[in-house]
């Protein structure tokens, strides 16, 4: 890690989406690796604001930001928060996404544009903020699926969002030379969050847990897990996705 990286202390991580589900356990394990957290949310702030105070009580630095991801402006904004608190920003983990479920032939197009506007416009807006903003020695993050492999019913419109995200990466990751930063994603397996979770029933569930060689649901800690190491000491993993997935792909 550059010397510009490590004489400040504490390094300054935003995580996007952070108010619940992998974002939330990314903010929780930077805040624990010594980072000062800022907490995105975009409808919940309620849940980002006990983060922030589990954060600060545990003797952390942390604050919650909240904006819509595709909205440029609103972003800007949120990025101008973020370094008028804490001095500026060394790690952006981009988990910020919703998943619309359904089969082609019965796909709503509102609904796939919705999802689009979120999951790819907001990574091309966090992607375009981070590469301006970060500073020498920092880190992107990204956040795709291991659906984009997997190939299973119903998440070709999930799917095809997040392979966007995993043809952004490598690309800023090489327009960005000469910056030390890095850019990398992570495209988790099935992973035991509310969004994940949610519309299945418990059959479901313990099908797609026995997927894996390791038999069980991935946990949003395994991701963070994956998540802090290319925020902190993978300095040498740049333009790559990774597929924390416990072997299903």
């Amino acid at each position: 890690m550059s010397e510009s990286s490590t004489s400040r202390d504490p390094r300054i991580a935003l995580v996007t989406g952070g108010s619940g589900g992998i974002g939330r356990a990314i903010a929780r394990r930077l805040a624990r690796d010594g980072f000062a957290v800022a907490v995105h949310y975009a409808g919940n702030v309620n849940r980002a604001t006990e983060l922030v105070e589990e954060v600060n009580a545990d003797g952390g630095r942390a604050i919650a930001v909240g904006g819509d991801v595709a909205d440029s402006a609103a972003m800007t904004r949120l990025f101008d928060d973020v370094e008028a608190a804490f001095g500026g920003i060394d790690v952006v983990i981009n988990t910020a996404g919703i998943m619309v479920l359904s089969t082609v032939v019965d796909l709503d197009l509102d609904e796939l544009d919705r999802m689009h506007r979120t999951n790819i416009r907001g990574s091309f807006v966090v992607s375009q903020l981070a590469a301006r903003r970060l500073r020498s020695g920092g880190a992107l993050v990204n956040v795709s699926t291991s659906q984009t492999r997997l190939q299973h019913p119903t998440y070709a419109p999930y799917a095809a969002s997040k392979a966007a995200v995993e043809a952004l990466t490598p690309v800023l990751a090489r327009e960005l030379r000469g910056r030390d930063i890095t850019v990398n994603a992570i495209a988790p397996g099935p992973t035991a969050t509310p969004l994940f979770l949610d519309g299945k029933d418990q059959e479901a569930i313990d099908r797609l847990a026995q997927l894996a060689p390791l038999e069980r649901l991935g946990t949003p800690e395994d991701i963070a897990e994956v998540a802090a190491f290319l925020a902190g000491p993978s300095r040498w993993i740049n333009g790559q996705v990774i597929y924390p997935n416990g072997g299903l792909a």
